[in-house]
């Protein structure tokens, strides 16, 4: 029998695509469970009404994420930080310290978005990615300075 999918399965395949399986696995697990709908001519419509609408936001959030990284081409941000001897940090800086300087910066952006390139243990220049989408990521300078 051949099913539509209304959610992601490993073992079958995505939303949205229509996968063959036997008759007593739709009929007593996918369709009941409201994993997967029977093909019919209206349930293809509906689901690729569903498809498009989908395709729509994810291209909001695309452009949304480019104008957020146009935002932060142009921020360079700054980390003071309390050192020791020969200008050595305590401890190191995090993306939570850098989340919070790109605020300070007008820019607010998720911890779990920074990806550092070198752990960062000294003063200096650093640069570091910001994934604002999976097809959009900016690079940003990052200073880190004496407090």
């Amino acid at each position: 029998m051949e099913v539509i999918l209304k959610e992601d399965m490993a073992s079958l395949g995505k939303i949205g695509e229509v996968v063959e399986v036997k008759d007593g696995y739709a009929r007593n697990s996918l369709i009941p469970k409201g994993i997967a709908l029977e093909v019919t001519p209206a349930n293809l419509k509906v689901i690729e009404a569903q498809r498009k609408v989908k395709a729509q936001h994810e291209e909001e959030k695309k452009q949304k994420a480019k104008e957020s990284a146009d935002k932060l081409a142009s921020i360079s941000c700054t980390v003071a930080v309390a050192t020791g001897e020969q200008d050595k940090l305590f401890g190191t800086v995090t993306n939570n310290d850098i989340a919070e300087a790109l605020k300070g910066e007008g820019v607010v952006v998720d911890k779990k978005d920074i990806v550092l390139e070198e752990e960062i243990h000294k003063l200096g220049i650093y640069y570091f990615k910001v994934k604002l989408h999976p097809e959009v990521e900016q690079r940003v300078k990052l200073w880190v300075v004496k407090e």
